[in-house]
């Protein structure tokens, strides 16, 4: 089987890739390098430099399957950058859907849980909420088979630690290490649903290579959720701080349906605690 994961030098990607190459498939990466890293080549995939607007020059080059990671994946910048987040977000994933029409090549697609809270409370949330509704477009009329997921909150190995495409672990990771204040954005009691990527891996595994279907969207998160604050004091850091709270800030996330376990027989678990005992572990040198 050949597959092209998009975003593939980003975080995620870099992860599904090595699972790929592990179970012994062909993979190849589009990624235009905004966010994903060189460093984060494995050895035995394809990397090809370019935007995903420029998939259709692949038109004729058969792949089986696509993984369509590549996103601008951050809130806070797309109120900055609408128009390039659109672009990223909704342009480009239109010009994936109709590649894969042409190519006959099955999708999955990378959503977000934001599609749960109002889709207009960011520029994100909103065109990520667009991305879906293309994909269904394309498998009621021209019969494209995709299949959508929702990541919640995703953390782990090769995880972005600075700047724009950081999240909360990542950030607290880096600013930990060099003996700075965490930031906590509001009064910490927003709850979220934090996943590691070895389990977002997995499902979309199960979900890529097997045969089963989803009429809407399979929802990859832990089914539990932590406070900002509780994930916080789990770093047992005392040298915090909370800044000003921001807009597109949702109260809660959390996973809301069981169809990936049942169905799939995907078992995610919560790993938070022990991957930030490891963190401490190596900023103590042990």
């Amino acid at each position: 089987m050949k597959i092209l994961v998009t975003g593939g030098a980003g975080f995620i990607g870099t992860n599904l890739i090595k699972r790929l190459l592990t179970e012994g498939y062909e993979v190849h990466s589009l990624d235009n390098y905004d966010s994903g890293l060189v460093e984060n080549h494995i050895e035995g995939c394809n990397y090809i430099s370019g935007d995903i607007e420029q998939i259709e020059y692949w038109r004729g080059d058969k792949f089986d399957l696509c993984y369509h990671l590549a996103a601008l994946s951050r809130i806070q910048p797309s109120f900055e950058n609408p128009l390039e987040t659109f672009r990223v977000n909704t342009t480009a994933t239109l010009c994936v859907a109709d590649w894969a029409k042409h190519n006959n090549v099955k999708v999955v697609y990378a959503g977000s849980s934001s599609r749960w809270h109002d889709p207009y409370q960011s520029p994100y949330a909103c065109f990520k909420h667009m991305g879906e509704e293309i994909y269904k477009l394309y498998k009621k009329v021209y019969n494209l088979d995709v299949e959508i997921c929702r990541f919640y909150n995703v953390y782990g190995p090769k995880e972005i630690v600075e700047g724009d495409w950081a999240a909360v672990i990542g950030i607290w990771r880096r600013q930990v290490k060099n003996g700075e204040k965490i930031t906590i954005v509001g009064d910490g009691e927003q709850r979220r649903d934090f996943t590691h990527v070895d389990d977002i891996i997995d499902g979309l595994y199960k979900i890529g290579i097997g045969s089963e279907k989803h009429e809407d969207a399979w929802e990859l998160g832990t089914g539990c959720n932590y406070s900002i604050n509780e994930v916080a004091d789990m770093f047992e850091y005392s040298n915090k701080s909370y800044v000003e709270d921001v807009k597109g800030n949702y109260r809660e996330t959390i996973r809301i349906n069981n169809d990936a376990i049942e169905k799939l027989g995907w078992q995610p678990t919560d790993k938070l605690k022990s991957y930030i005992n490891e963190i401490k572990l190596r900023n103590n040198g042990l």
